[in-house]
């Protein structure tokens, strides 16, 4: 059975950037926010530390970096 080939993954430069919106824009919408609220390191750090305390706003975005994982054109879970 073949797994996910994350090293092909890991140097793709869109899988990072989707990864990453993967876990950010959940966020962002549920705290109905916008990239511009981001203007300090002590914001960014204030909403992850909120995110991180939400299991609701946690399992948004695990559901989507799930998404954003899984190979939808194969069987499973698999490439």
């Amino acid at each position: 059975m073949n797994y996910f080939n994350w090293k092909e993954r890991f140097k793709n430069p869109i899988f990072w950037v989707n990864t990453i919106l993967a876990i950010v824009m959940p966020i962002l919408a549920y705290y109905g926010m916008s990239a511009k609220d981001f203007t300090t390191w002590d914001s960014i750090f204030n909403i992850v530390l909120d995110a991180l305390k939400n299991p609701y706003v946690l399992g948004l975005a695990l559901i989507s970096l799930w998404n954003n994982i899984i190979n939808p054109v194969t069987k499973g879970i698999t490439d």
